[in-house]
Formats: structure tokens, sequence, C-alpha cells
């Protein structure tokens, strides 16, 4: 076996390990909202292991890797405060369970583990990086590690709006335009996105580092074909209805620009 599929292997392993006890526990608390929080913790951990287990330059391996913490540990503390600690669960669960009962619990549990296999794919620019043996870090190296910086911080940024603005009682059936969020409706989706363009163009300075451009591309598409904005518009006009539908006509969809007038 090739030694970067033992080392893919093995992350996988500790990931779905990781994902097994959340799944336990949500079995007790009832909130799957617990997944979002490891499938963000899941990838520190993995990229950990290719830090410790990948035989590269030292520095590029810790480098990468601290990356992927300071996002994963920020993004999984954001949604712990967010969608678990002291919240009822997410509605898409929720509906889920209600509808799929008596196999939810089956359901919810290959949903845990496809969290595990999702990580594995989306650690490829670091399982890439972690077999560079070249004893500097890149100029193309370092581009990447700006716009991490960059992207990460706006992320952090549109999240922390979003969510003093969900504090404010006055903000009950209205729709967040504080900030980045009168520039975009998902800003924080964009900057996430910005996030793995950054681990891809890393990369890029790597051998077989082309294929980590299909990371920005499953993300792109799972922000709008799967679990990201479709889910979020879909809640938002159930509960702020003609607010939200003013908000979709005037704001764009994804990338931050200037606000346009309703038709």
């Amino acid at each position: 076996m090739p030694d970067w599929l033992k080392l893919a292997a093995c992350a996988w392993v500790a990931a779905a390990v990781m994902m097994l006890a959340l799944w336990i526990w949500y079995r007790r608390k009832r909130n799957a909202g617990i997944v979002d929080v490891g499938w963000s913790l899941s990838l520190p951990l993995m990229t950990a292991l290719y830090a410790a287990l990948g035989p590269g330059y030292l520095w590029r391996r810790w480098l990468l890797a601290a990356m992927f913490c300071v996002w994963g540990v920020r993004l999984g503390l954001y949604l712990l405060r967010d969608r678990i600690a002291g919240r009822a669960e997410d509605r898409r669960y929720a509906d889920l369970r209600a509808r799929r009962s008596p196999a939810a619990t089956l359901d919810f549990f290959l949903f845990f583990q496809a969290q595990a296999l999702l990580a594995v794919v989306l650690s490829v620019p670091a399982l890439i990086a972690v077999f560079n043996d070249v004893p500097h870090i890149a100029g193309l190296e370092i581009v990447a590690l700006l716009l991490w910086a960059i992207a990460v911080v706006g992320e952090a940024v549109a999240d922390r709006q979003l969510e003093r603005f969900k504090t404010r009682r006055s903000s009950r059936g209205r729709t967040c335009r504080d900030g980045l969020w009168r520039y975009s409706r998902h800003p924080n989706y964009f900057f996430e996105w910005m996030v793995w363009v950054a681990y891809a163009l890393f990369a890029l300075a790597s051998p077989w580092g082309p294929l980590a451009l299909t990371c920005p591309v499953v993300m792109l598409f799972l922000l709008f074909r799967v679990t990201g904005i479709p889910a979020t518009e879909a809640q938002a006009l159930r509960t702020k209805g003609d607010d939200y539908r003013h908000y979709q006509a005037t704001t764009s969809v994804f990338v931050p620009w200037p606000p346009r007038s309703a038709r």
C-alpha cells in the first residue's frame, strides 16, 4: 500500500471513531447539530496526524497543520455556541428525523460517517503537501498563507456580526444586514470557500498539487447544491418572509458586492 494511502487511511479511522463517539452523544441528547462541530474538528485532527507522520519538510507540515487547526477549532467553537449550547436542534435535522423515523437512527449514523469520508476528501491539500520534502517555504505557499489569513478573519467577522444581530430583541423576524451581510447574503460561506481556495493554492507548490483544486470545487458544490445555501435560504424564507425576499432581490448571493435597487 502506498505511503500516502496508509496515511489517509489512518486519518479516516481517527475521524470515523470521533464521529462514532459524536453519534452516540447525539443519540443521548437528540441534537444532530453536533455533526457540524465534529466535521470542523475532524480536519484539524487529520492534518495533525499528517504533520506528525508525513515524510516532508517539517516546517511545511506543521505550518499547514496549524492553518487547519486555527480554522477548524475557531469554526467548531462557534458552531458549538450557535447550534449546541442551550440551543434547540436545527430544524433541518429535526424534520429529517421526523420524516425518516424509525429508520432515522441508521440514517444519522451513516450521515455522521459520511462526514468522516468527506473530511478525507477535503484533506487532500494537506496530504499532498506533507510529502513535499523541498526544504523551504515557497513564495506560492506564502501567498496562500496570506489569502488563508484574510479568509479566516473574514469568516470570523461575518459569524460575529450575525451572532450579535441574533442577540438583539429587535432582530426577531428580520434579516441581518450588518457589516458584511449588507454586501452578501452568505459572507460566511464565501470566506469559508476562500479558505479552501487558499489550501489548494498552498498545495500547488507541491508535486501532484493540481489534484487539490478539486477541494474548492467540491466545497462550492456543497455550498450551492447540498447543505449550505439552499437549506439556509429556505429556512430564512419560512421565518422572515417578505423581508428576506427583498434581501434576495437586492443583495449578492455569495460574492460580497454593493447592494442593488429592488425592482
